[in-house]
């Protein structure tokens, strides 16, 4: 008996036939959320929790990646995180993201995060981060590719060249700790 083929090897067979993915440009993948700080979110000193910044940096990170692959993600890694300043209670939080760089099936994502003083207007930058997502196919939930990323002012370019330097840094680490653990 012949067996069927199943509704997602028939669809991946297809969009192998379409040929290569449009590539769509940094602007459409760029999100921002904003967050009034409340106290239930703050430490003792009135401090938004530097786990709840990492939180609200996975969903807007998150909102980017899943714009420009127009699929579910799923979070791969974070390479880096830094907290300059703090977010204090009252305060709004205002995030930022776009991707930086598409591999095959995955992208990193750049994030911004300011504060903002909403007597004053003022605004301080409190946070950087770069996650990297994996796009999932919708039916098989496994890895799916992902369109090209098209860059065009100077700073686009240089996150691009950037990212392409963090990944290798990345991989590399991967590996050594692979070799360590057998």
């Amino acid at each position: 008996m012949k067996r069927k083929k199943s509704r997602t090897a028939a669809s991946t067979a297809t969009d192998r036939l379409k040929g290569p993915l449009k590539g769509k440009t940094v602007s459409a993948s760029r999100s921002e959320m904003a967050e009034v700080v409340l106290p239930a979110e703050t430490n003792l000193l009135g401090k938004l929790l530097g786990g709840h910044v990492m939180h609200l940096v996975d969903v807007v990170a998150a909102m980017a990646a899943s714009r420009h692959s127009n699929s579910y993600v799923v979070t791969a890694s974070v390479d880096y995180i830094d907290f300059r300043n703090a977010v204090n209670l009252g305060e709004i939080v205002i995030l930022m993201s776009q991707v930086n760089r598409v591999f095959n099936t995955s992208m990193e994502v750049g994030v911004k995060v300011y504060s903002e003083n909403p007597l004053t207007g003022e605004r301080k930058h409190t946070t950087t981060a770069y996650v990297t997502f994996v796009a999932l196919d919708e039916f098989s939930k496994t890895p799916k590719v992902v369109p090209p990323l098209i860059v065009k002012t100077a700073e686009e370019k240089r996150r691009w060249r950037e990212a392409g330097e963090r990944r290798k840094y990345r991989l590399a680490m991967r590996f050594k700790k692979r070799k360590r653990e057998e």
